[in-house]
């Protein structure tokens, strides 16, 4: 594929990238640079490849009304949801990459309220940002940003924000947990498992984890404080519902978040879904009465008998999109108050997120 004119390659990557490390920029700024680069990714016709191409930027002009002008300290990288992007008519020829940041504000807009010259600080970039995270300077709305506590690392903050976000959406606003419940977390291993664990944990509840494989198994039989059960489906032949009935007396779990299901048999399943995931008639029978099943399968298919038993367990279904927060306004304020919330208990070491850097 041909680079743009003006831009650098950086390489490319096959479209099911997975992209799970922090970068800090260690970068200096120029009190006078004109120009500076951003890391944007190209995807090809075919959707099968993507770009990553570095292109030089206009140094950013003086923060208006408000925006903050933001000297980034690190950018996390997670995955792109072209898909999503497409489907909200945010499609572009080049798109910005990284979305998760920290740094200190240069400057600010007007009608800035929240920070001043100076402050550290992290947030999430909306999904409509021009700005790269992968950049110098960037400029943000000052919405999407909350203070950084001043014992958190550039990298913490950078590294757990989302996920953070996303267990506090799943566990706090879509299935409420409180003390004594139990919980299944899928995938415990995984970035994203090990906050939810930490914060279930920190809620009172009891947890349940699947691991993938044996590293992972022993990874979270080393976790403080313990989980009551890790199930190990790396080999195929441990039946999750039938380890979580065992583990609950019976009762089923009351909160299920999965990393994705099976909606079909093993004939029938695209082999992308068949990586150890629990079929959906797994998941609806370990569920207790009442429960609630946090689901990331956005296609998810539920047929009349599932719907039926669910409807005997008074059970729900919710859908597991953080960037709903971003794509609505409408509940800002909460949506800020989980941002400060995450970095408050990143501060107290009740989240203690595993990083791999890589420089």
């Amino acid at each position: 594929m041909g680079e743009p004119s003006g831009s650098e390659g950086a390489g490319s990557l096959q479209k099911a990238w997975k992209v799970a490390v922090v970068k800090e920029l260690g970068v200096g700024i120029a009190t006078r640079q004109v120009t500076m680069k951003g890391l944007y990714f190209q995807q090809s016709s075919t959707n099968e490849e993507i770009m990553f191409v570095f292109q030089e930027r206009e140094n950013l002009p003086v923060a208006e009304d408000n925006f903050v002008k933001l000297q980034v300290k690190a950018c996390a990288l997670s995955q792109i949801n072209t898909k999503l992007l497409a489907e909200m008519k945010m499609e572009k020829d080049f798109f910005p990459v990284g979305r998760e940041v920290s740094g200190i504000v240069l400057d600010v807009g007007s009608k800035v309220s929240f920070f001043q010259p100076d402050d550290e600080v992290v947030g999430i970039l909306p999904l409509d940002s021009e700005d790269p995270g992968l950049c110098e300077v960037i400029r943000v709305h000052e919405h999407c940003l909350v203070h950084k506590p001043e014992k958190v690392t550039w990298t913490e903050a950078a590294a757990t924000i989302r996920d953070g976000v996303r267990a506090y959406t799943a566990l706090h606003y879509l299935s409420h947990l409180s003390s004594g419940k139990s919980v299944l977390i899928m995938d415990g291993a995984s970035a994203f498992g090990t906050v939810a664990i930490q914060l279930a944990h920190h809620r009172g509840a009891r947890v349940i984890t699947t691991a993938c494989s044996p590293e992972d198994k022993q990874h979270l039989e080393r976790l403080r404080p313990p989980v009551a059960r890790v199930i190990d489906i790396s080999t195929g032949k441990v039946h999750i519902a039938e380890s979580c009935l065992e583990e609950t007396g019976g009762l089923g779990v009351d909160i299920v978040l999965d990393a994705g299901v099976r909606l079909y048999n093993k004939d029938d399943e695209p082999p992308v879904k068949l990586q150890l995931l629990p079929h959906k008639h797994d998941i609806i029978t370990l569920l207790g009465v009442g429960g609630h099943w946090i689901t990331t399968e956005e296609n998810l298919q539920l047929d009349p008998p599932d719907s039926h038993c669910l409807f005997l367990k008074g059970a729900t279904v919710a859908f597991l999109n953080d960037e709903v927060w971003n794509l609505s306004n409408v509940q800002q304020g909460k949506y800020l108050c989980i941002l400060k919330d995450v970095m408050e208990k990143l501060s107290a070491g009740v989240f203690r997120p595993q990083l791999e850097d890589q420089y």
